[in-house]
Formats: C-alpha cells, structure tokens, sequence
C-alpha cells in the first residue's frame, strides 16, 4: 500500500474545515501512514471460521427493572413553574392555530 502524501493531508484536513500547521500535517502523514498500514495487516487475517458479530464484546441489556415509584403530585411540580393556571403549565403560544 502507497503511504499517505502531505496532499491526502491537506484534503482530508479541507474536508474536515481544519486548519493544520506544517508540523501537525507531517505528524499526520506519518500516523495516518501506520494506521492504514495496519489495516492492510488485518485483511490478511483468515476470518473464513469467524461468525459475524455486530460487536466485539459481548452485548447485554443494561436497563434496570421497570418499578413504579413516588412522584411530585401536580401542585409540587406546578410550584417551580414561572407561569401556570393551577393545573397545566402555561407557555407562550408558538404555532398560530388561525
């Protein structure tokens, strides 16, 4: 594999809408180099027994239980509201419904 120009650089750092000093271009081309270097490497690897996986680790659902819980009863939460009518929230209008 051809290793990554200065003008790779600067294309990719265009597209991004980055602006990069000659010493960060050149770190680039060096570090963008390995990387590409190292996923040629990996294509060698013979994945032909490898079931596909969606991800890497293994993936277990996090959610906690769903279990009812005390809230703030309607006059808690009206309290801290800069505006309301004593049951709902009252917000300034946004769509005209003329």
């Amino acid at each position: 594999m051809a290793g990554v120009t200065k003008q790779d650089v600067e294309y990719i750092a265009q597209l991004a809408q980055l602006t990069l000093d000659e010493e960060a271009k050149e770190r680039l081309v060096g570090e963008l180099t390995n990387i590409l270097t190292y996923v040629d490497k990996l294509g060698e690897l013979d994945t032909s027994d490898t079931p596909p996986m969606m991800h890497a680790l293994q993936m277990t659902n996090v959610f906690r239980e769903d279990v009812t819980e005390p809230s703030l009863s309607r006059e808690e939460a009206l309290e801290n509201a800069p505006e309301h009518d004593g049951e709902y929230f009252l917000v300034p209008r946004i769509l005209d419904t003329e």
